[in-house]
């Protein structure tokens, strides 16, 4: 494991996608561009460490490119991690396996997630607090009352998500 958290940001249709890694672990991805901030995010223990912009990422930044030129799975063979309760793991674990393309609601996914449907509200924190997007696609995730939701990145850039991997 590298003793350094590495960051690149990539331009997108959606806006700029920062990605920061350790080692070959994503351990935040957003649609901010704003470095500083996403690291501020991260755990103690990768605070800790030193934040290094670099000019390619390797296999994270090609699975951007990939996912953007309509290989929706690419994001999928990346390997990410981020904090949480074993609960919140296990949504984020249910997260990954929500099919591109495709969108189900909060109890859906506390539902898939092995939580019972009321845990719809667990399942909308762990979206909200999720670091990974779009690799851990809540983005795929909607209000059973009907429209988008929020997004921490924002509706436009939830909605281009969704348009991308429905036109492909």
């Amino acid at each position: 494991m590298t003793s350094t958290v590495d960051a690149q940001t990539i331009a997108t249709p959606a806006g700029p996608l920062t990605l920061l890694a350790h080692g070959d672990v994503l351990v935040s991805a957003g649609f901010n561009g704003a470095v500083a901030e996403m690291f501020a995010r991260l755990p103690a223990a990768l605070r800790a460490l030193p934040l290094r912009a670099v000019d390619d990422l390797g296999k994270p930044a090609q699975a951007v490119r990939d996912y953007l030129d309509g290989d929706l799975l690419a994001l999928d063979a990346v390997p990410v991690d981020q904090p949480g309760t074993p609960l919140r793991q296990r949504l984020y674990v249910a997260l990954r396996a929500v099919e591109p393309g495709t969108t189900i609601s909060y109890a859906q996914l506390a539902e898939r997630a092995g939580l019972p449907r009321t845990a719809a509200r667990a399942a909308g924190s762990a979206c909200a607090q999720n670091l990974i997007a779009p690799f851990v696609p809540c983005h795929r995730i909607l209000p059973s009352s009907g429209g988008f939701g929020g997004y921490y990145y924002g509706s436009p850039v939830k909605e281009w998500l969704l348009t991308h991997e429905k036109a492909v």
